[in-house]
């Protein structure tokens, strides 16, 4: 496995870097499920701390916790820091970043009061998960969504254009049309009523009282209905021709010049021509066993 970071030279160092870098060991497949364990429970203990209940009970309990949470993710850190040929190159990393943010939030505590709420952010931590468990594979799949997002991006943004052109439209007339004691009291009023009625949400905190009003609204609950599967076809169709360009080859038999033949075929599904012009068909007959008619 190729990792971005240089372990040290130092036999220590380099130890330790196999223990906490890689997952290809028992002992570091144990310290990856211990570190992502703790994570899992210094968020929960936020998340229970924040019960106002919870709290005055057990207050004291859980201020402690975090504390030596917090320890030990500092030690973490450091030893992950120690480890490294480059440790500035793993803080500006993305897993580095995060590292960092986890810890911050309770030493900020101690001058900023309300600043250990931001810890939820160790869950991404957990993230490590798709190391220990082997499934890196998936990041192929996520690459593909994420090429097909970018595809789709130009077509996406213009329908977001027209979605922003439609509420601006319809927030107007309403504006115009239904009076300040309805609610539209004033052009984003108007817009925000207008977006919560084009996504078929309908809060109804804001609502038309005059029958062209109702009418409008109704025109766009319709309007809703009907577009908000473009952008989800759109990205439908990226991802199927992510999938066709992944499996398929565009490559043309030699024989018939077909197209459209699975990446690993051997042989074209049309006619049986062997595809690798740069090899021989192993299954080809020698000059030797060549039929009685074609050597006469």
């Amino acid at each position: 496995m190729t990792l971005p970071f240089e372990p040290a030279n130092s036999g220590l160092r380099r130890t330790l870097f196999h223990l906490i870098f890689e997952s290809d060991t028992r002992a570091a497949k144990i310290f990856d499920i211990v570190l992502i364990t703790l994570i899992l429970l210094s968020v929960a203990v936020v998340f229970v701390d924040s019960v106002p209940s919870l709290h005055a009970r057990f207050g004291g309990a859980f201020y402690l916790l975090e504390w030596g949470f917090t320890l030990l993710f500092t030690l973490e850190l450091a030893v992950r820091l120690y480890c490294l040929e480059r440790p500035l190159r793993y803080l500006k990393s993305f897993y580095g970043v995060i590292d960092l943010l986890s810890i911050l939030p309770t030493w900020l505590s101690l001058l900023i009061p309300g600043a250990q709420s931001l810890l939820v952010v160790r869950v991404l931590r957990a993230l490590r998960v798709f190391r220990v468990l082997r499934l890196m594979e998936f990041v192929g799949e996520g690459r593909m969504l994420t090429q097909a997002l970018t595809r789709s991006y130009r077509k996406i943004m213009l329908f977001l254009f027209t979605v922003l052109l439609i509420i601006t439209i319809f927030g107007a007339l309403i504006y115009m049309i239904e009076p300040p004691e309805a609610g539209f009291s004033s052009m984003p009023r108007a817009m925000y009523w207008a977006i919560v009625t084009l996504t078929t949400v309908g809060y109804g905190d804001i609502t038309p009282i005059t029958p062209l009003g109702q009418f409008i609204s109704a025109c766009m609950m319709i309007m809703g209905y009907s577009i908000i599967a473009v952008p989800t076809g759109v990205f439908s169709a990226e991802v199927i021709r992510s999938i066709r360009e992944e499996r398929y080859s565009e490559e043309a038999c030699p024989g018939c010049g077909h197209e459209g033949h699975e990446r690993d075929a051997k042989y074209c599904r049309k006619c049986g021509t062997w595809l690798d012009e740069d090899t021989e068909d192993p299954n080809a007959p020698s000059p030797q066993e060549a039929p009685e008619d074609e050597k006469t």
